[in-house]
């Protein structure tokens, strides 16, 4: 941390900029005009720039100031969050799991994935979603502790990380109920009649049934690509158009969000992993993952 320029003397450009001007600043402070106004000309002479200029009857901010003021900006708010933060650390001990979810995963099954740990007392979950690519880089820098997967990791000579087979699920095709006995009638053929919905390309699902289709001889009438998955869901079982899913969330599907199962997707498979970095001390619920 650079110690370089004074923190205090940050704070107070910071209230400047927020009030516009010196004494309003000096005011909400409760401080003298004068030593306000001393304490932001010795930030700009530590820094090298002028953060404040002269605009009608207050001050604006200058390009440099812009800058200044953002970063003042996520300082003193993390700032604001450390008494709570401290408060929760030291009134009920928990174990906190950072899980990485890649954006391929369908989000009705992250929780049956997660069940082996879900059991542990005082846990503290913390779920991030993104994209595969930046999730691994995050766990090669241990921001998290695991990552759930569509697929595994590539073997890579500077990525240290192990994919661990969590199981797989047949695809299977929904349709809202306005839709569902048009998309029966013929299935899977009438998949290039009825509006279909699916995944972009960047899951590996899509991949799978863009083959299911070629071995079918059908054209699906797509009217719709998601690259989030709880996005494909939500326009197909509010009728938008028949959908795949895996029949893990089959129950789901069916008694929670009124969708009408119209076939299996025969042959096609959707597997998911947990990758893991390579660590002479794993994290204990990650193993539990792992082995469960």
């Amino acid at each position: 941390m650079s110690l370089d320029f004074s923190y205090r003397h940050l704070y107070y450009f910071w209230v400047v900029g927020k009030e516009g001007g010196v004494t309003r600043a000096a005011d909400r402070l409760g401080m003298a005009v004068q030593t306000v106004s001393t304490q932001v000309r010795e930030l700009e002479r530590t820094l090298g720039q002028t953060l404040l200029r002269p605009e009608g009857r207050g001050l604006a901010l200058t390009e440099a100031g812009h800058v200044a003021m953002r970063q003042a900006e996520q300082i003193f708010a993390l700032g604001e969050q450390l008494p709570s933060l401290l408060r929760e650390a030291v009134s009920e001990p928990s174990v906190r799991l950072a899980v990485g979810i890649s954006d391929g995963v369908p989000k009705l099954v992250v929780r049956s994935l997660l069940q082996p740990v879900l059991d542990q007392p005082r846990l503290r979950l913390l779920c991030h979603e993104g994209e595969f690519d930046d999730l691994l880089a995050d766990l090669a820098l241990h921001r998290l502790d695991g990552v759930l997967s569509d697929r595994p990791a590539a073997p890579s000579p500077t990525l240290k990380v192990h994919s661990h087979p969590l199981g797989s699920s047949e695809l299977a095709w929904y349709a809202p109920p306005a839709l569902a006995a048009a998309a029966r009638r013929g299935f899977p053929q009438s998949l290039s009649k009825v509006p279909v919905l699916l995944p972009t390309t960047h899951a590996t699902a899509r991949g799978l049934l863009d083959q299911w289709f070629e071995r079918q001889g059908v054209r699906p009438n797509t009217v719709g690509e998601f690259e989030d998955s709880a996005l494909l869901k939500t326009f197909g079982v509010g009728g938008m158009g028949v959908f795949p899913a895996v029949s893990l969330v089959h129950d789901d599907l069916i008694k929670t969000y009124g969708a009408r199962f119209v076939g299996v997707c025969e042959g096609v498979e959707e597997r998911f992993f947990a990758i893991a970095a390579q660590r002479k001390v794993q994290h204990p619920l990650v193993q539990r993952l792992l082995e469960g």
